[in-house]
């Protein structure tokens, strides 16, 4: 009777362990699987914003926006440009006093400020110039400009795009 309880016991506890080995394995194949996961849909920037949904963090707003829903900005060498990626845009805080700029290719914003309506907004060598919309300048230089419209332009129609 001895010698099968002490062979009940170590099956028991050969079992335990066996089981408690498996539980372990799929854990630890439970947790590759959800970091694996959680890289794709977690790309928040440190402001919580969802860039591979095209958002970034409005300094002027404070909020996530996305950058291409301000007013589009064409480069003056191509003022009929189609391809958004080229172009600047601009959004304005509640009062209009300061104009965030989104350049194109620069993952950070401008933001220019002015000191009284009709005048430009201003940082450093930056002006945004009210005039037949909107003309961005570095220094001396016209970069961008556009109709002062929000959203983006179907070319030859009167309507803008959805």
């Amino acid at each position: 009777m001895k010698k099968i309880s002490t062979l009940l016991l170590v099956l028991l506890f050969a079992c335990s362990c066996k089981y408690v080995d498996q539980k372990e394995e799929i854990d630890e194949t439970q947790n590759a699987t959800a970091s694996r996961d959680s890289s794709v849909v977690n790309d928040k920037d440190e402001n919580g914003c969802l860039a591979s949904a095209g958002y970034v963090w409005s300094k002027v707003n404070k909020e996530c926006v996305k950058g291409f829903s301000g007013i589009q900005l064409n480069p003056i060498d191509k003022p009929d440009n189609e391809d958004e990626t080229l172009s600047a845009y601009v959004l304005f805080n509640e009062d209009a006093s300061q104009a965030e700029i989104f350049l194109p290719k620069d993952t950070t914003s401008v933001v220019l400020t002015r000191k009284a309506e009709g005048k430009p907004w201003v940082l450093n060598d930056w002006q945004l110039v009210p005039w037949k919309g909107y003309v961005l300048k570095k220094g001396t230089e016209n970069k961008f400009s556009g109709d002062g419209e929000i959203g983006k332009k179907i070319l030859d129609s009167d309507t803008e795009q959805e």
